[in-house]
């Protein structure tokens, strides 16, 4: 098991796969060191914050040299489990559904929709590239046979609560919601929500500034 720190500051959580992301590009691009200024450069953010957050983790870079890149790739996908498959349960096949379907076979490297969920029985046997859409009752089963660590909601706000509940009786911990409501959680279970629509409407308060 791994040995992972687990008092880190959620916010840095958010920022690992950013620095992974340029990291990865740096890679691409035969780079071998990178200091924490260039890093901070190509992110507009703070260099002594990116060193403060790669510290939380223990010593990555030598002073003077910067981060080796090779290195500190391999490290960030340590840290974010992401040397490893992780298998996703998707539950709705609407648009959203398939869409987030059709973007995550192409985009990620490591994490997978491995199953796809729905209760209309117009849509279960429906093909998604190749997922064939699973009946919702069958959650449990397949997330165990398939050892699915990950869920995506992608259902009516309606039916979030009841989706979500499932996901964790199915023993899933890790949830991305896309549906527009607070969900309730218990303990040990880390949900992050994504709602387009407020994130649009925060971003027509600019319209009007100049």
């Amino acid at each position: 098991m791994r040995n992972k720190i687990t008092s880190i500051s959620p916010s840095i959580i958010r920022r690992l796969p950013i620095y992974l992301r340029l990291v990865q590009e740096l890679k691409e691009q035969s780079i071998l060191t990178v200091s924490s200024q260039e890093m901070g450069d190509h992110l507009d953010l703070n260099p002594a914050q990116i060193r403060k957050d790669l510290a939380s983790f223990g010593e990555f870079g030598r002073k003077g040299v910067g981060y080796d890149i090779s290195y500190l790739d391999w490290k960030l996908r340590q840290l974010l489990n992401l040397d490893r498959h992780i298998g996703v349960a998707l539950i709705g096949a609407g648009h959203l559904g398939i869409a987030l379907s059709n973007y995550a076979r192409f985009q990620l490297e490591r994490i997978t929709i491995a199953a796809v969920f729905d209760r209309d029985p117009q849509k279960i046997g429906m093909q998604i590239g190749t997922l064939t859409v699973a009946d919702f009752n069958d959650l449990t089963v397949i997330c165990q046979k398939q050892d699915l660590q990950m869920g995506i909601i992608a259902v009516p706000a309606s039916s979030a609560q009841e989706v979500c509940d499932a996901l964790v009786s199915a023993g899933i911990r890790t949830i991305l919601n896309f549906a527009p409501v607070n969900l309730r959680i218990g303990p040990n279970v880390h949900l992050r929500n994504t709602d387009v629509t407020t994130e649009l409407q925060a971003l027509a308060y600019y319209l009007d500034q100049k």
